[in-house]
């Protein structure tokens, strides 16, 4: 009886089941496209265009003046806060080239949450642009004695995303991108911030670079069931093991354009749009925001021959009444993942362009992903099959035992992509892997099942965390945040069905008997935007008496997730008839 497992025999044509990594530095990916094609585009960003040469020659910069007048050493963890930008690339790399460790955080927190990440982090200096300045500040050490602090920063760099606009373009720029450079504010000691153009003036030099492929290279930070964010300790193999994964499963080579709208302070931006054109000497089409008129003109300028999505990206794209006026023919995959695309918008998308929907699975702790469909015989809501030398898994999330074929359990995951760990959180390190035939599996807390193909499709989480529009929420967090509000008494964050979002948040709220008798939900609701990233903010907010509790007296907020499942799938049957919206929410 054969044990090869049944998704080897829908493996793509012609590829490896394994991979021979690179045992190098994440930097040498940029020293090798730059020597071979130091005079090609490498980031084109509203028609303005940084080659790999001056992409290697303005990192080495950005690492001289990290280590020279920021005292970063190696293994120190360096904040990374902005919008997609060839800044964002620039000072990713430069972080690396000077054997430092990238921090990387959405633009969309705000100054409590970013606290929390400069302290846990232990990060003495940080990239931020010009319009998230305002909520860096407060981290920024105001005296000789706050920079020992271990919970304050010591330098800022402020990025200017318009100096990077060094052509006229005919594409809509968004206003913040097109800002000009904004005086800095005075702070003290005055080296405290510094702007970007003056770093670069500087033209400081590095010294070599020394560490290796088993270092700490990038540290995500992902949330849990306890509400505090964690940092996931990438090294350059397991971010390494992503990138050159990417390229091999769809075949990529050096004449690649990608688009790249996705976010890349998330792993699927970072692994699929930067690090993956990078590492082949390819091309991105750079955008901050999704525009679905810029994104379709630039698709057409430039022969972009891939894209990487989320649902409501292709919503809106699909829905766009202009897209006829485009020429889409040059490409030839349409990938994504984060949430499961609805088959009506994957039909469209095949009308459309003549392409499926390719989807995948990862997290944040793997680096992006881990399974992926293949791209000759993809199904549709799937998460895919294991890609290069991922041991995958589903078992038992209480014995730890294998499933029967067909059942469902919890994904567990041994491969050279999963981290080392979360960072100062030796307890949650140690819930998170098990051993299992003398491997270390991470538990991922997804429930999926196996069909007879070996193609895995999602059936429940155990964690507690709700998917918005592809940005992971996790309940917990947020209601901690909650809790701040002087009329809450107690808040339960569950996730309910949003036609757009795929899952909105939902809070329902215990109001203090001293609560303003005018109080109501949208208040609840604006507050929060002020106190946290946009994202996680309670769509809907329902005020309740009380909350359910168990015998051990905690809230069942499974019980209360379980009661808006059944509401949610009520509203679906009576909604079964309507027409598709074609609005989105268009991620901050």
């Amino acid at each position: 009886m054969s044990t090869t497992p049944p998704h080897v025999a829908h493996w793509p044509p012609g590829q490896p089941q394994g991979l021979t990594l690179p045992a190098t530095h994440l930097y040498y990916n940029v020293e090798v496209s730059a020597t071979r094609f130091p005079d090609k585009p490498f980031i084109v960003f509203y028609d303005s265009v940084v080659t790999h040469g001056a992409f290697r020659r303005e990192t080495e910069r950005i690492a001289g003046y990290l280590q020279q007048a920021c005292g970063v050493k190696r293994g120190d963890r360096v904040l990374l806060d902005m919008q997609n930008s060839p800044q964002w690339i620039l000072a990713y790399y430069g972080i690396l080239r000077a054997d430092a460790v990238v921090v990387p955080v959405n633009p969309m927190n705000k100054r409590d949450e970013l606290r929390h990440y400069v302290a846990d982090a232990g990060a003495k200096v940080a990239f931020v642009a010009q319009d998230l300045l305002a909520e860096v500040l407060p981290a920024l050490a105001q005296s000789e004695a706050e920079r020992a602090q271990d919970d304050k920063l010591t330098h800022v760099i402020v990025a200017t995303y318009s100096d990077h606009l060094t052509v006229a373009t005919e594409l809509t720029v968004p206003a913040f991108v097109a800002a000009p450079r904004a005086p800095l504010p005075d702070v003290a000691p005055p080296d405290g911030l510094t702007p970007w153009w003056r770093m670069m003036e500087c033209d400081l030099l590095p010294t070599p670079y020394h560490a290796g492929p088993d270092d700490l290279a990038v540290m995500p930070y992902t949330s849990g069931t306890t509400g505090h964010p964690k940092g996931c300790m990438h090294t350059h193999r397991s971010v390494m093991s992503t990138a050159v994964g990417g390229v091999t499963w769809f075949a990529r080579n050096a004449d690649w354009v990608a688009l790249s709208v996705l976010p890349y302070f998330h792993v699927t931006g970072m692994a699929g749009g930067m690090n993956g054109p990078l590492y082949a000497g390819g091309t991105i089409v750079l955008l901050p925001r999704w525009d679905r008129d810029a994104a379709a003109a630039c698709m057409a300028r430039y022969r972009v021959q891939t894209w990487q999505a989320i649902a409501t990206m292709v919503i809106d794209f699909v829905a766009n009444p202009r897209l006829g006026d485009h020429d889409l023919s040059s490409l030839v995959g349409i990938r994504g993942g984060g949430a499961a695309m609805p088959e009506a918008v994957a039909a469209k998308l095949k009308a459309l362009t003549g392409l499926d929907f390719v989807e995948g699975y990862g997290l944040s702790e793997t680096m992006a992903a881990t399974h992926i469909n293949p791209p000759h015989r993809p199904k549709a809501q799937c998460l895919g099959i294991p890609v290069y030398d991922v041991d995958s898994r589903l078992v038992d999330p209480q014995t730890l035992a294998p499933v029967a074929p067909g059942e469902s359990g919890e994904i567990v995951i041994d491969a050279p992509q999963v981290m080392q760990g979360y960072w100062r959180q030796a307890q949650a390190t140690q819930d998170a892997f098990v051993m299992l035939d003398g491997k270390r599996f991470f538990r991922t807390g997804d429930l999926a099942r196996i069909d007879e193909d070996g193609y895995y499709f999602m059936t429940d989480r155990l964690k507690r965390m709700i998917n918005a529009s592809g940005f992971k929420v996790w309940p917990a967090e947020v209601e901690a945040m909650m809790y701040r509000h002087p009329a809450i008494q107690e808040a339960c964050v569950i996730a309910a069905r949003d036609a757009r979002r795929g899952e909105t948040v939902k809070a329902l709220v215990v109001l203090r008997a001293d609560a303003p008798t005018d109080l109501k939900p949208e208040d609840i609701s604006a507050w929060c935007h002020d106190q946290m990233a946009a994202y996680k903010v309670p769509r809907l907010v329902a005020f309740v008496p009380s909350l359910p509790r168990s015998g051990s007296g905690k809230v069942m907020w499974r019980e209360l997730q379980e009661q808006q499942a059944i509401s949610d799938e009520q509203q679906a049957t009576s909604d079964a008839q309507q027409p598709m919206t074609p609005n989105m929410e268009t991620p901050a």
